[in-house]
């Protein structure tokens, strides 16, 4: 089988051929590593779908090396959007600094038994490995490098769709700007995750909670030449 490669140095592509068959990228790049080129980098952890650290892209679309088995002619590269350190391996402060961004965590709850009902609200999300797949397929990022990320919006979403939080404003209030209205709902996000969340869902949910508390779309309000609430009458 044969395996391409695009390598940091200078973005080149370098073939492998491999006599496996039927295993996961993961194994074939194992084997290239200790049988044929000791300088190939690459990132993996758990080897069972489960950390997503070894996310890249197979052919323009991103896998998880531990999870996808290969085909003639694949050619792998790491994720988008993300500094490469080195072939395979990127850069995953992203991940850190857009949930910190959006506030992408508990900041305070209150005890108590929590109903199948409930539980079931923020199951989905709850399975968000942060494998930042989500956040490579996305557009935005070619026009707006600030923009919050699906991944981050997600888990937003999760903490104030949790009957145990305490309050959910200042989550709402720290997605308006590079947030849930810059995403343009394409759902290239939404193919890409290997835990079947889809983000675009989660973000439209944003978005109309946001009206519930009186925010609207800048964007919109723009277009009326007007701030939030369009301005002076249009003559």
């Amino acid at each position: 089988m044969e395996i391409k490669i695009v390598r940091s140095l200078g973005d080149e592509v370098q073939t492998y051929n491999v006599e496996l068959e039927n295993v996961t990228l993961l194994s074939i790049l194992n084997h290239i590593k200790t049988k044929i080129d000791p300088t190939l980098t690459y990132s993996h952890g758990c080897r069972s779908g489960v950390c997503g650290s070894c996310a890249v892209r197979v052919n323009g679309v991103e896998q998880l090396m531990c999870e996808y088995k290969p085909s003639e002619g694949d050619v792998v590269e790491p994720i988008r959007n993300a500094r490469v350190i080195r072939d395979l391996v990127v850069d995953s402060g992203a991940v850190e600094h857009f949930n910190r961004v959006a506030n992408a965590w508990s900041e305070g709850s209150h005890e108590g038994s929590v109903s199948e009902e409930d539980a079931s609200r923020i199951e989905t999300q709850s399975d968000c490995i942060l494998c930042t797949s989500c956040y490579s397929a996305c557009p935005v990022y070619a026009v707006n490098p600030d923009f919050i990320g699906p991944f981050a919006l997600t888990r937003v979403w999760r903490y104030v769709n949790d009957a145990r939080e305490e309050s959910s404003d200042a989550k709402i209030a720290a997605v308006q700007t590079n947030g849930i209205w810059d995403c343009t709902l394409c759902g290239e996000c939404v193919p890409v995750c290997p835990q079947n969340i889809a983000p675009k869902q989660d973000i439209t949910m944003l978005r109309m909670k946001s009206a519930m508390l009186g925010y609207q779309d800048p964007n919109a309000a723009a277009a009326f030449g007007g701030g939030l609430d369009f301005g002076s009458p249009m003559f």
